[in-house]
């Protein structure tokens, strides 16, 4: 349960009042996650002291879990931590262990890589380069939605909630996310064992998230396709990219096979059931898996 009490008597929690940012949100969806019962106090200033020893006081009063002092902490890529970061960094091996999650170390690494530096950076004003043309909204713009619209009727502490609740579903997706592809991780390099250094592909019995173990070792650096059961029936065989920043494919399908589908792809393919080509040339669709080694064939 968590609440928002508007006496600091009442409080085990405390926080800024005022326009929320993505970090004290996180934070507090983490708190909520990690003590399960949180009543939180939002104020515009307070003194940390020694009166204030049995409350946890983040993003707010220049204590241990703010930032907002000249010598903040940082990480060693010098990305600053904000209050999330800071909660994470006490307790978050401690909440996994309570929460029975496998290899503790390497989730709590891996969370505050993929999720938590990014907010941690944008809360400190270290903003991603995004060459677009279009708007992107990051996980901190879409929490700062949350903000009372101008002129309107919204409570303040009903949309910090709000925006609380979010950042929880977020978090546990996250949670759940990364321990699946620590496990996943596990039974991928298993099957990699088997790999024939001789192809340029490699071969699933069950659909994994392999990309990112193939991209960090340099030994798989040959293979640029994997064939795995589709959820839709069949098989797919999906391209690998050529790195974590450059989402092309090492080598696309052919030209001639983009967009097509059914018997005009088994037409221009010569490959009997060859069902779907993607337009972006990353991903074929099989009826069976004598396509996908006739599809593997043509495409070494």
């Amino acid at each position: 349960m968590i609440q928002i009490v508007h006496n600091i008597e009442e409080a085990n929690c405390i926080t800024h009042s005022g326009t929320m940012h993505a970090d004290e949100v996180f934070a507090t969806a983490f708190l909520h996650l990690y003590k399960k019962e949180i009543k939180v106090f939002r104020t515009n200033s307070i003194k940390n002291d020694d009166n204030l020893k049995e409350y946890i006081v983040y993003d707010i009063g220049r204590g241990k879990y703010d930032h907002h002092q000249i010598d903040a902490e940082k990480r060693e890529n010098q990305i600053p931590y904000s209050s999330i970061g800071l909660l994470w960094r006490e307790f978050g091996k401690d909440f996994l262990e309570k929460n029975n999650y496998p290899e503790i170390e390497q989730m709590h690494e891996t969370i505050d890589k993929d999720l938590i530096e990014g907010i941690d950076a944008d809360d400190n004003g270290v903003f991603p380069k995004i060459d677009s043309t279009f708007k992107v909204k990051t996980i901190p713009s879409i929490i700062k939605m949350f903000n009372p619209s101008f002129e309107s009727s919204e409570n303040e502490s009903d949309q910090f909630l709000k925006a609380v609740k979010l950042a929880e579903m977020i978090f546990k997706e996250e949670l759940s996310y990364i321990k699946g592809k620590i496990l996943a991780e596990k039974k991928i390099l298993e099957y990699l064992n088997t790999y024939d250094e001789k192809n340029n592909y490699f071969i699933l019995e069950e659909y994994l998230p392999y990309e990112e173990t193939l991209l960090k070792n340099e030994k798989y650096n040959k293979i640029e396709f994997v064939a795995f059961p589709s959820n839709r029936g069949g098989f797919a065989i999906k391209t690998v990219p050529k790195s974590f920043q450059d989402h092309n494919p090492r080598k696309a399908f052919p030209e001639s096979w983009a967009g097509l589908e059914n018997e005009e792809l088994e037409k221009v393919s010569n490959i009997k059931g060859l069902r779907f080509c993607h337009s972006g040339r990353f991903i074929v669709n099989c009826k069976d898996f004598n396509t996908v080694l006739k599809v593997l064939e043509m495409c070494q």
